[in-house]
């Protein structure tokens, strides 16, 4: 796993997003020499050809990104890996047409675009197929051993079995068979014939009590035999990009790496956060009245809705939004979660909703300082009273404002009960650990994506 933006990658991941600047890069470039012939330098070297090669193959990552061509999780069949890759050179298709229109500039030569095109096709289907037959082959995949029981190790494993891209193969589980084989001896013999053997690339630790039961001295011996051994827990969060709460001590927090909450970087979160905001709040005033007048004019009621919430370090502010509910929508039951076709939507309310366009006045509360662009969701305090008492360390959601967006919101569902605010929690502390602007960065950039194709709204 390489970490970049305070995220965690598998390296097979960004091998193929390599290989794939690579291959538009080279096909371009063929086009060149193909088009042009002995003129070639000249076209790359002073009309800056090369720079708008470069250019375009950045171009054609950004579009791969948004078919989610690199997220292999979102890619189940080889068959959809194609169709996507087809629709990506489809759309690139267009973009390339569209640029070199209203910029005549942008064109290398003529002709040279629909070769490399043409190309750049057949290229980038044949690097999917050995890239795929890449990620068979099993010297270049890690054999690794857990050693633990219980439900870390479970979860573990199973994530493990349900992520090739990750290039870790389970080849031992020593708590397969339950808690009560699972002793120091055992433990001890199970690594020595490993070390014997020389059968793993990689141990992780899974054990939820270590003292007394951890087999120091075999770990030791594998460690210094060119073994990986990696704690179960680091793993889980590099790999999910979320902290589990059900087995997390105090001591973890005090000793581990993050959680770096200076005046640097809080500083320079809140003047992006500021920037963004009346960026965004300049580009999206013309949207505003005529927003205001859809909702007015087809439900009875005020077009802002205020709505305590809980910021930084516990203080409650009024959150806004435009009203998607009916105005009378907690007369009779209170403060209640929006569900899966709620009923006290509105029609306008369900499209806004869908949009993100009914969280524009929250930009306001941005500005005034009562959230930060990115950051946990502010939660109702009536809420936020239940879950901290069943949900161990919620409070610590409360170290850094709330945000229209985060790294739970991009990462996961709406949270409508108790479970899904555990899950998001985890998300959050997450980002809490991991807290820094160029992370912030990246969320927003996520943020743009799902926000294009309407992902995760309620």
């Amino acid at each position: 796993m390489i970490r970049i933006f305070n995220v965690y990658y598998p390296a097979r991941t960004l091998v193929l997003i390599a290989g794939e600047a690579v291959v538009v890069c080279v096909s371009f470039l063929a086009a060149v020499f193909l088009q042009v012939g002995a003129e070639s330098y000249i076209v790359l070297n002073y009309d800056n050809g090369l720079w708008k090669i470069f250019g375009f193959t950045g171009l054609a990552l950004l579009v791969s990104y948004y078919f989610d061509l690199y997220d292999l999780q979102r890619l189940p069949s080889r068959g959809e890996i194609y169709f996507r890759l087809l629709m990506m050179l489809a759309t690139l298709s267009f973009l390339f047409a569209a640029l070199t229109y209203a910029f005549p500039a942008m064109m290398v030569a003529q002709g040279v675009f629909l070769i490399g095109l043409s190309i750049l096709t057949v290229a980038l289907l044949a690097w999917r197929a050995t890239y795929a037959w890449m990620l068979r082959q099993p010297f270049l995949r890690e054999r690794v051993y857990v050693l633990g029981a219980g439900e870390r190790a479970r979860r573990l494993v199973q994530m493990l079995r349900t992520r090739p891209e990750l290039g870790m193969d389970v080849v031992g589980w020593v708590g397969a068979m339950g808690n009560g084989s699972l002793t120091r001896e055992a433990m001890a013999e199970s690594l020595e014939a490993l070390r014997r053997n020389a059968s793993v690339d990689r141990v992780i630790v899974a054990l939820s009590d270590r003292r007394g039961t951890m087999p120091v001295r075999e770990l030791l011996e594998l460690r210094l035999g060119n073994v990986k051994i990696e704690d179960a827990t680091a793993l889980l969060e590099k790999t999910s990009g979320k902290i589990s709460v059900d087995e997390l001590h105090p001591s973890w927090l005090i000793f581990s790496d993050g959680f770096r909450l200076h005046g640097t970087v809080l500083l320079a979160r809140r003047v992006t956060s500021v920037l963004v905001s009346l960026l965004l709040l300049i580009l999206v005033l013309p949207l505003l009245p005529l927003i205001a007048l859809a909702i007015k004019l087809t439900s009875a009621g005020p077009v802002l809705y205020g709505q305590r919430r809980v910021g930084k370090n516990g203080r409650v502010f009024k959150c806004y939004k435009f009203r998607t509910m009916r105005a009378d929508a907690e007369a009779d039951t209170g403060p209640t979660w929006a569900g899966d076709d709620d009923p006290r939507i509105t029609p306008i309310g369900r499209i806004l909703r869908s949009t993100r366009l009914d969280e524009l006045p929250q930009l306001w509360n941005v500005v005034r300082g009562d959230m930060g662009f990115v950051g946990p969701r502010p939660e109702r305090p009536e809420f936020v009273d239940w879950l901290s008492r069943d949900i161990p360390y919620y409070h610590l959601r409360h170290l850094v404002r709330p945000g229209i967006t985060g790294w739970a919101q991009i990462c996961y569902q709406y949270g409508a009960s108790l479970e899904e605010a555990k899950e998001k929690l985890q998300y959050d502390l997450y980002y809490i650990k991991n807290i820094s602007l160029a992370f912030d960065l990246y969320i927003i950039f996520q943020t743009i994506k799902i926000v294009v194709f309407g992902r995760g709204a309620k």
